[in-house]
C-alpha cells in the first residue's frame, strides 16, 4: 500500500513538473511578458525563408505596426484598410475567429508608413484592449463580446501629432490600464480601471519642453526599486517616475535635450528598459542613454548618486534590450553592446543589415532578433563579441516587433502574419 501511494505521488509529481517545464509563455503585450523583450523559450529556428520554417501564413485584412499580442491559443492585433479599424483574433493554426470594427482610418501618413494600427493590443487572459491611432479604445472578452469602448479625444480633449494619431501602447497591470497621452495640445498620464473603461486617476505631466518635443510615441513601463512597482513614463524631454496608487512623481531624468543648445525636434520614440538592477533611458537623434538606479528618487542629473553612467548615443527608435548584464542598442543597420553596470562599450556600431529598423530587439535561448523593415531579421549571437548568425528574408514591410510564443516566432508584417517555426 505505501509502495502505490509512492509511485502515485511520484507520478502526480512528475506530471506537474513535466507540465510547468513544458507550458509555454504567453506574450500579453508589446514587449513581452516583462515590459522587455526576453522570452524563455527554447529550440527557436535561426534560418527561414518563404519556403523554410514557416508554419503558415496569413492575409490580413489591413496594415499595421502594432505588435500583435498572444495568449494561449488566441492571437490579436490591430489593423487598418485606409477605411475601417478593425480589431482580429486568429488562433495559433493561423485561422480567424473572429473581427470586429473598432473606428474609422484617417488613412495613411509619412509616405505610408505611419498608420492607426500603430500600438500594440494587451491581454490578460480574460479581457483583450485595443487602442487605434484615432483614439477609440476598446476591452473585448476572448469570445468577441465587447465589454467596454470610448474615444480618448472625445473624453480627453483632441490630440495633435505631426506623424499621425496616437502611437503610445496603453500598459495593462494588475487591475488597471495606464496611458501617457503626451501630444502638442497637452500631456496627461491616465489610470483606467480594467473592468469598465472608468478614470482611477490623471495628472497633467510637466515640462520645460517645446515644439516636436512635445509629440511623443514612446509607450509607458513599469519599473520596480526593490520595495514597490512604479509607472515609468517618458517623452517631452524627459522620463519619470510614478507612484501607482495616485500617478505622482518619483523622480525625473533630465538633461536629455541639452537647454543650452536646445533641439525643438526632440521627439520621443524609443522607450525606456527597466530591470531590478538599472532603467536605461534612452533621448532621440543621437542625443545621449542614460542608465539610472531603479529606486532613484527626485531629479537624476548628471554626476548625482542615482545616475549610474551615460552613453554617447541612443537609438532613435528602437528600444534597450538589456539581458544578462549587457545593453544591446539596435539602430538603422547596426549594433552595439555596453556593460548594464558601468556603460563599458564592448563593441559599438557593428554592421548587421544595412536598412531601417523600427521593430525593437528581441532576446530568447541566447539570440538576439533583429527585424529591419524591409522583413529582414538578423540574428545575433548574444555575448560580448558580436557575431552574426544569419539573415532572413520575407516579403512584406515590417514595424512590428516579433513575438516570441510557444515555440513559434509571430512576425506581423503590412501584409500577412507569419508563424515561424514548426
Amino acid at each position: 500500500m505505501k509502495h502505490c501511494l509512492a509511485s502515485t505521488w511520484l507520478t502526480a509529481l512528475l506530471v506537474c513538473v513535466l507540465g510547468i517545464s513544458a507550458r509555454a509563455d504567453n506574450w500579453p503585450r508589446w514587449r513581452g511578458p516583462d515590459d522587455n523583450g526576453i522570452s524563455k523559450e527554447k529550440n527557436l529556428p535561426t534560418e527561414w525563408s518563404e519556403s523554410k520554417n514557416v508554419a503558415w501564413k496569413v492575409k490580413l485584412p489591413g496594415m499595421g505596426s502594432g505588435t500583435p499580442a498572444v495568449w494561449g491559443d488566441h492571437i490579436f492585433l490591430d489593423c487598418d484598410d485606409g477605411k475601417d479599424l478593425t480589431f482580429l483574433c486568429l488562433n495559433t493554426k493561423g485561422e480567424e475567429l473572429w473581427q470586429k470594427k473598432v473606428g474609422t482610418s484617417g488613412g495613411k501618413k509619412y509616405h505610408g508608413d505611419s498608420n492607426d494600427a500603430s500600438p500594440s493590443p494587451s491581454t490578460d487572459g480574460k479581457l483583450v484592449f485595443c487602442l487605434f491611432g484615432s483614439g477609440d479604445l476598446a476591452c473585448f472578452d476572448f469570445d468577441g463580446k465587447e465589454i467596454w469602448k470610448f474615444n480618448l479625444q472625445d473624453r480627453y480633449g483632441k490630440m495633435q501629432y505631426q506623424w499621425g494619431g496616437i502611437h503610445a501602447t496603453p500598459l495593462l497591470y494588475g487591475d488597471r490600464l495606464y496611458l501617457q497621452l503626451l501630444n502638442r495640445n497637452g500631456a496627461k498620464v491616465i489610470a483606467l480601471d480594467k473592468a469598465n473603461g472608468a478614470e482611477v486617476w490623471k495628472i497633467d505631466r510637466e515640462s520645460d519642453g517645446h515644439g516636436e518635443c512635445k509629440e511623443v510615441y514612446a509607450s509607458p513601463l513599469i519599473g520596480h526599486n526593490g520595495k514597490d512597482d512604479y509607472l515609468i513614463v517618458h517623452g517631452n524631454d524627459y522620463a519619470t517616475g510614478h507612484r501607482l496608487k495616485d500617478g505622482s512623481e518619483i523622480w525625473r531624468v533630465g538633461d536629455l535635450n541639452d537647454k543650452n543648445k536646445y533641439r525643438g525636434d526632440y521627439r520621443f520614440v524609443c522607450s525606456p528598459t527597466a530591470t531590478p538592477d538599472v532603467v536605461v533611458v534612452p533621448s532621440c537623434k543621437q542625443g545621449p542613454l542614460v542608465a539610472i538606479k531603479p529606486d532613484a528618487t527626485g531629479l537624476v542629473a548628471p554626476g548625482g548618486g542615482a545616475e549610474l553612467w551615460r552613453y554617447k548615443k541612443t537609438p532613435d527608435v528602437c528600444c534597450p534590450l538589456v539581458v544578462d548584464g549587457l545593453v544591446y542598442l539596435c539602430g538603422d543597420g547596426t549594433l552595439t553592446c555596453l556593460d548594464a553596470k558601468t556603460g563599458k562599450e564592448y563593441y559599438a556600431d557593428q554592421r548587421t543589415h544595412p536598412h531601417i529598423h523600427r521593430a525593437s530587439p528581441v532576446y530568447a535561448d541566447g539570440k538576439i532578433y533583429l527585424t529591419a523593415q524591409d522583413g529582414t531579421v538578423t540574428v545575433v549571437k548574444a555575448g560580448p563579441k558580436f557575431e552574426v548568425l544569419a539573415a532572413n528574408k520575407l516579403p512584406d514591410k515590417v514595424n512590428a516587433t516579433p513575438v516570441i510564443a510557444d515555440g513559434r516566432i509571430y512576425i506581423r508584417g503590412f501584409d500577412s502574419l507569419y508563424a515561424i517555426g514548426k
